[in-house]
């Protein structure tokens, strides 16, 4: 039996309250010697009462509050929002398409959607029957800025193709969210425990996309089972915003608003604040996934998977881990591919775990991966001075994710040279896997290329721009070799 606790606030006020009152008492000249006049007295009266006014709006300002992820008192493989509770017998059951998309601002956003756009224009004629390409992906993972795409797409479906660049890849949203933390209104609240930049940010993405929906919510839609990637600051682990890393934490996932998960996946570290959870992990009886279980006890030889199971460890400690501080996805996983990498890999490792995934079922599956990287051109090399202290702080927080996408490409590749050994293996028989990766570094124009790759991580693009990236995206799709051979693959079945 599954429950939880009723959702709370917390409220905590900060030393702001109190340098508001002194404004106030600045402002209304609040007087320090008795009045002996009636009329002064008076007087006196009244500004005291809208001192007095004020001065509790400032307090209550100030004592700003954080959601509070709500705590489940058993975990539950058949509650919540995760993969198997979006399953659905779509018109290809025995092919599996999953999309992952890239971190990089509206730049990521803009050129994810370009290639939901192209699959929606994408038909294929299975054994006499009309198949819409998008309505088969199954899952797609978002990592900052594609993950406002991934979790608007959930949220929406079809109806996102009517207004997703007006409601938010046409906004400057990078230019609110600082009018917003600039605005003296916003500062009491600010200044309270576990409220940040990112917390007004998650605001300004209810008003403007999400509309207060939670991840309950995207249970009932149809469509594909979403993830969207965040980083735990402490470890430099990736948790991701399903079900099934919210049981770690003995958490309810289904009252966390989408917006929030936005804010957290995009958190960039110094731009915008680390997002605050509770830790309630060790009191739920969760149970490691049996590849984790598997690479504990030493029957995997895959250290990739022993690091993760420890990683997994370490959050159900919520003895020494009460709370946990999440930033920007892209710091752990760019690509949003490390967990499907990570999905087959456990697949190697356990047979109980490729029975749970029912991966007997499947002929083929289409990864397509949406990489956005940009490289914008410096003129450090030129000059004996290197880059400023936040130029070189931002640089050393990109160079690392550049290096840790490689690394994940590099995995894939390794993974299809282990698929193709699948006679050996037996893990997968029968599976046919097509990677597709779509990259502005494909472009084939050098002009069009190099002003692709030039174009900043922001939440902030002109329209013109937004409009290219998305054409780009379902250009590079459209001409993929790999995809088109999946395509005729599919124009083969019987």
């Amino acid at each position: 039996m599954l429950t939880s606790t009723d959702a709370e606030d917390r409220c905590v006020p900060r030393t702001g309250s109190i340098r508001g009152f002194l404004v106030l008492r600045r402002y209304f000249h609040l007087p320090l010697l008795i009045m002996v006049s009636e009329d002064r007295i008076r007087v006196t009266k009244k500004r005291f009462v809208a001192a007095a006014l004020l001065f509790a709006s400032v307090c209550l300002a100030g004592c700003g509050t954080r959601p509070i992820n709500v705590a489940l008192a058993t975990a539950d493989e058949a509650y919540g929002y995760r993969l198997s509770s979006k399953r659905a017998n779509r018109g290809l059951p025995d092919t599996e398409i999953l999309l992952t998309f890239s971190g990089g601002g509206t730049r990521a956003a803009a050129f994810s959607f370009g290639v939901l756009e192209e699959l929606r224009r994408t038909n294929v004629d299975v054994a006499g029957n009309n198949v819409q390409l998008l309505d088969e992906v199954g899952y797609i993972s978002g990592v900052s800025g594609g993950s406002f795409t991934a979790l608007a797409f959930g949220l929406h479906g079809a109806a996102l193709f009517n207004d997703y660049p007006t409601r938010f890849l046409y906004r400057d949203v990078q230019g609110e969210i600082v009018r917003r933390t600039l605005n003296p209104l916003n500062w009491p609240r600010l200044q309270s425990t576990g409220i940040g930049r990112s917390e007004l940010a998650a605001d300004y993405y209810d008003e403007i996309l999400f509309e207060n929906a939670n991840f309950g919510d995207l249970i009932q839609r149809a469509g594909p089972f979403i993830s969207s990637t965040s980083t735990d600051i402490s470890t430099g682990a990736r948790f991701a915003f399903t079900q099934d890393d919210f049981d770690l934490i003995c958490s309810d996932l289904s009252q966390v608003k989408l917006s929030r998960a936005a804010a957290t996946s995009s958190a960039v570290p110094i731009v915008l604040s680390p997002v605050t959870f509770n830790n309630y992990g060790g009191h739920c009886g969760y149970r490691l996934p049996a590849w984790a279980e598997a690479a504990r006890s030493g029957r995997s030889d895959e250290g990739r998977l022993v690091q993760r199971s420890r990683e997994l460890t370490r959050f159900q400690d919520s003895s020494t881990r009460p709370y946990l501080h999440l930033v920007d996805g892209g710091i752990a996983d760019n690509l949003g591919l490390r967990a499907t990498l990570e999905r087959f890999r456990g697949a190697h490792a356990s047979r109980e775990y490729r029975q749970q995934l029912g991966l007997e079922r499947l002929k083929r599956t289409l990864i397509v991966v949406v990489n956005a990287r940009s490289e914008p051109g410096t003129s450090w090399d030129r000059s004996e001075n290197g880059p400023g202290a936040l130029a070189l702080l931002m640089q050393s927080l990109s160079v690392p994710i550049d290096r840790t996408s490689f690394e994940a490409l590099e995995l894939l590749r390794d993974l299809l040279r282990r698929w193709r050994q699948d006679d050996e293996s037996n893990a997968f028989p029968g599976v046919r896997l097509y990677p597709v990766v779509i990259s502005l570094d494909e472009v084939a124009d050098p002009a069009l290329r190099k002003r692709l790759m030039a174009m900043p991580t922001s939440l902030s693009l002109p329209a013109a721009d937004v409009d290219l990236l998305r054409s780009q995206a379902a250009v590079l799709l459209k001409t993929s070799p790999v995809f088109q051979r999946f395509l005729e693959d599919l124009k083969q079945q019987r």
